[in-house]
């Protein structure tokens, strides 16, 4: 429990530090990070702290759905936009085409490694893709479709509003699918099978002669 719960901390820290410096690339960021610096712009409220209130209008949004959250939907909301939030505060500007790219680039990266950390912790989807399942359950799409769905809207609506969007809005599509999957399997938290191990202090009792040489005693198993 405890390493899952430093995975969900760490990943959900970490996915708000990617999507920050997606942000200071200003190449372009993802279709809901586009919407946040739209409200951003508009509001004058911090792009971090709107995510977090978008997660939070996110998540009502699974009452018709008959989704329930879980802990780390209500992590997810508390922490990755507080995180990107903090990062774009010490973050100093960059200027330069190849240190934009290598930021773009770092951003995704992060953002896949985060996805793998705490989705593999195993305590439940974020808001945004509660969302996604709420509205296959409910209607039949199919995921593909309820996704794009979304996410086209909101990229326009953020669009619409001011949102970056460019060649980072493709690269985070194009490779966030691909990344995420191939960090899935490497970060996930797979449960200790039962009996590959005695308790500390009690190793396996084998077979054993009695203290009169007859023949062994049948194996002895460790009862748990």
């Amino acid at each position: 429990m405890t390493r899952r719960v430093i995975h969900l901390l760490l990943g959900l820290a970490l996915y708000g530090a990617g999507c920050a410096f997606t942000v200071g690339a200003g190449l372009g960021v993802d279709p809901w990070t586009v919407l946040a610096e739209g409200i951003s712009l508009h509001s004058g409220i911090g792009v971090g702290w709107v995510v977090n209130i978008l997660g939070l209008g996110v998540m009502l949004l699974w009452l018709p759905l008959r989704q329930r959250p879980g802990i780390g939907t209500v992590a997810n909301i508390l922490l990755v936009g507080t995180s990107m939030q903090l990062v774009l505060m010490v973050l100093p500007p960059v200027t330069g085409l190849l240190p934009r790219f290598l930021l773009l680039g770092a951003g995704i990266l992060a953002v896949a490694v985060a996805s793998g950390l705490y989705l593999g912790a195993g305590f439940g989807a974020g808001p945004r893709d509660g969302l996604m399942t709420g509205i296959r359950a409910r209607f039949g799409w199919p995921i593909w479709l309820a996704r794009g769905s979304v996410e086209i809207t909101v990229l326009a609506i953020g669009w619409a509003l001011g949102g970056t969007v460019g060649i980072g809005t493709l690269a985070f599509a194009l490779s966030i699918g691909p990344l995420v999957h191939l960090m899935m399997p490497i970060l996930a938290i797979r449960p200790r099978p039962v009996g590959d191990r005695a308790p500390e202090g009690r190793p396996h009792l084998r077979h054993r002669s009695d203290h009169r040489g007859s023949r062994p005693h049948d194996r002895l198993h460790d009862h748990r």
